[in-house]
C-alpha cells in the first residue's frame, strides 16, 4: 500500500504518490531555480507546470488511471530534459549532435492568433507546412471565388481546428520540441522579436492587410461606441417621452374627476358603467377607476425617472402605500361590477303585434320621426300646455351618443303570410331575476305611428328616468304582403337589417336620393330598379288602424 496526496497544478487536480510527489517537487524547484534570473521566469515555469500537467493527464487518460505513479513522473521528466542535462549543454559540454528546437514532423494544426486576418486558419495552416500564409490565403479566395467552397471550407476549419491559446500549443504548431530547451528557446525567440519590433516601430510600416485589419477594427469599434450612445440618447428620448404622456394623462384624469365630483356631471348617468350602477356610487366607482387608471401611469413615470435620471424618487414605504392603494380601488371596482353584474342574470321579452291599415296600391312610405316622445313627467316638468302651446319637439339629434343604449333598435322587414300588414315590437330587457327582467321590458316604451302610407318609426326607445341600463333592446320586425312596394328613407339605414339602401340607389342610378324602392318577393324583400321618380306627396293616404294585440313571453 502506497500514501497519496492530492495536489493542483495550475488548475488541475491530480492523486499521486508521495514517492512520485518527492521527485516531481524537486525537479520543479530545480527548473525553478534555474529559470530565476530570467527575464519572465514565472511565465517560463507556469508554460513548463501546464505542459507537465497535459503529458500526466494523457497518460493516465491512456492507461485507464486514476493515479500518478513515481515511473510516470520519470517518463515525464525525461521527455522534458533535466536541469543538469540543459545545463550541461548551455555550457557547451553535449556529446554527439545534440538535439534541435524543432522537428517539423511533430507540428501540430492549431488556428495561429498572432498572425490572423480574420480567424488565424491560413495562418495556422501555414505554421502547419511550413510555407508563407500569403499562398494559403490566396488558396482559400480561388476556391471562394469557384463557387464559394473556399469560403464554406475556412468556416468549417474556423470551427473545427482550435485556437493556440498557450506557449504549448503555439510552440506544437510551429514544430518546436515541447522539453526545457524548446521553452527556452521559444520564449528567448519571443523576447528577440519584441525587441527587434520595439526598435523598428517608428521605420517599418505594417503589412497592408493589418492595417486594412485595424482600421476595419477601429471603425467597428467607434460605429459600436456611437451606436450605444446613440442608443442610450434615443432611449432617454422615449423616455422622457412616456413620463410626458403619463403625466398628461395624469392631468386629464384628474381633471375629469374633479369635474365629476366638484360640478356634478348627470349627463355622465347615460354612459356605460356609470348607468348600470346606483347613481349614489357612481362617484365612489369613478373615484376608484381614476385610481385604478393613475396609479400604473405614476408607477411607470417614477420608475423612467429612476432609470433615466438615476434618482431614487420613491421609496420602499411610498410605493407599498401606492401598491396597497390601488389593490383596494381595484377590489372597489369589482366588488361594484359583479353586484351590478347580478342584475343581469335573468331575461324577459314581451311581444306586441299592430296592425298596419292596408293602402289600395300596396306602397308604403318607411321614414323616421322627427316628433320626438314624451313622458307624462316630462310634460309636467316642461309645461307643455301653458308654455309650447301646439308647438312640437322634433327628435333629429343624431349626434347625442349619451342614450346610445336607447338606440339599441333593430328593423327586420319579412314576408307575411295573410294580405294584412303587421308590426311585431319585441321589447327586451334582463334583471336579478325574472319579474324584475319582466318589469324593466314592461318599462320600455316605443313609439310607431302611422300616416296613411306612411310608417315612422322612433329613433330611440323611453324608459323611466329612475330605471338603471338593463341591457333593454326593441327588436322590430315588419311583416309585408306579397307585391308589397317600399319606399325607405335612408335615414332608417342604421336600423335595418339584410337591406342595403345604398346599393339599391346605386343601382337605380339615384346616389343622391334620399331614399330607395324596394319589393316583397317570394324570397324576400327586392332592390325595385326602375327610373320612376317618388312623388312628393301621396294622396292615396287612409286613416291608420292600430288596432294592437299584445303577448308576454320569456327567455334567458
Amino acid at each position: 500500500m502506497n500514501k497519496t496526496i492530492i495536489i493542483n497544478i495550475n488548475g488541475t487536480v491530480f492523486h499521486i504518490e508521495e514517492d512520485a510527489y518527492e521527485i516531481l517537487k524537486a525537479y520543479m524547484t530545480d527548473v525553478t531555480r534555474h529559470f530565476m534570473n530570467s527575464a519572465d521566469s514565472l511565465e517560463i515555469t507556469t508554460d513548463i507546470e501546464n505542459r507537465i500537467a497535459e503529458m500526466l493527464t494523457e497518460i493516465l487518460v491512456r492507461e485507464g488511471k486514476q493515479v500518478v505513479v513515481a515511473q510516470d513522473v520519470r517518463y515525464v521528466t525525461e521527455q522534458m530534459g533535466s536541469v543538469a542535462d540543459f545545463e550541461a549543454e548551455a555550457n557547451g559540454e553535449t556529446h554527439g549532435a545534440g538535439f534541435s528546437a524543432f522537428a517539423g514532423a511533430n507540428r501540430r494544426l492549431f488556428r495561429n492568433p498572432d498572425e490572423h486576418l480574420i480567424g488565424g486558419v491560413a495562418a495556422g495552416i501555414a505554421n502547419y507546412f511550413d510555407i508563407d500564409a500569403i499562398w494559403v490565403r490566396l488558396g482559400f479566395v480561388l476556391l471562394s471565388a469557384m463557387g464559394g467552397f473556399g469560403l464554406l471550407l475556412y468556416i468549417v476549419l474556423w470551427i473545427v481546428v482550435p485556437k493556440a491559446v498557450t506557449r504549448a500549443d503555439r510552440m506544437a504548431m510551429k514544430g518546436q520540441r515541447l522539453d526545457l530547451q524548446g521553452f527556452k528557446t521559444n520564449f528567448e525567440q519571443e523576447m528577440s522579436t519584441l525587441k527587434g519590433n520595439l526598435h523598428t516601430l517608428s521605420h517599418d510600416a505594417k503589412p497592408l492587410a493589418y492595417k486594412t485589419r485595424d482600421f476595419a477594427g477601429d471603425v467597428f469599434s467607434h460605429t459600436g461606441s456611437f451606436i450605444r450612445t446613440a442608443g442610450k440618447l434615443v432611449f432617454k428620448a422615449f423616455g422622457i417621452a412616456i413620463i410626458a404622456s403619463c403625466f398628461a394623462g395624469i392631468i386629464a384624469l384628474i381633471v375629469a374627476i374633479i369635474s365629476f365630483v366638484v360640478y356634478g356631471n348627470p349627463g355622465m348617468r347615460h354612459v356605460f358603467p356609470f348607468n348600470i350602477v346606483s347613481h349614489d356610487v357612481n362617484t365612489i366607482f369613478l373615484v376608484c377607476t381614476f385610481l385604478m387608471a393613475a396609479l400604473p401611469l405614476l408607477a411607470i413615470m417614477l420608475a423612467l425617472i429612476n432609470v433615466i435620471f438615476k434618482s431614487n424618487s420613491i421609496g420602499r414605504t411610498t410605493g407599498t402605500a401606492l401598491l396597497m392603494t390601488w389593490v383596494v380601488a381595484l377590489c372597489i371596482v369589482i366588488y361594484y361590477t359583479a353586484k351590478a353584474g347580478a342584475n343581469f342574470r335573468e331575461g324577459a321579452t314581451i311581444s306586441q303585434t299592430i296592425k298596419i291599415a292596408p293602402m289600395a296600391d300596396s306602397t308604403y312610405y318607411l321614414k323616421l320621426n322627427d316628433v320626438k316622445l314624451l313622458s307624462r313627467e316630462d310634460s309636467v316638468r316642461l309645461n307643455i300646455k301653458g308654455k309650447l302651446d301646439g308647438r312640437v319637439i322634433l327628435d333629429d339629434d343624431y349626434d347625442n351618443d349619451m342614450d346610445m343604449p336607447n338606440k339599441n333598435i333593430d328593423l327586420y322587414i319579412e314576408r307575411a303570410d295573410v294580405a294584412q300588414p303587421t308590426l311585431v315590437e319585441s321589447f327586451t330587457a334582463r334583471g336579478s331575476d325574472y319579474q324584475e327582467a319582466l318589469d324593466n321590458a314592461r318599462g320600455i316604451r316605443y313609439q310607431f305611428v302611422q300616416q296613411g302610407g306612411t310608417l315612422k318609426f322612433n329613433r330611440r326607445f323611453e324608459k323611466d328616468e329612475n330605471q338603471y341600463w338593463r341591457a333593454q333592446e326593441v327588436h322590430l320586425t315588419l311583416k309585408m304582403p306579397l307585391n308589397s312596394k317600399l319606399v325607405i328613407d335612408e335615414s332608417l339605414g342604421r336600423f335595418l337589417h339584410d337591406v342595403d339602401i345604398w346599393a339599391c340607389k346605386s343601382d337605380n342610378k339615384q346616389d343622391n336620393a334620399t331614399s330607395a324602392k324596394f319589393i316583397m318577393t317570394e324570397t324576400g324583400l327586392q332592390c325595385k330598379v326602375d327610373t320612376l321618380v317618388i312623388p312628393k306627396t301621396d294622396k292615396r293616404l287612409a286613416p291608420a288602424d292600430t288596432t294592437k294585440v299584445d303577448t308576454v313571453t320569456s327567455g334567458n
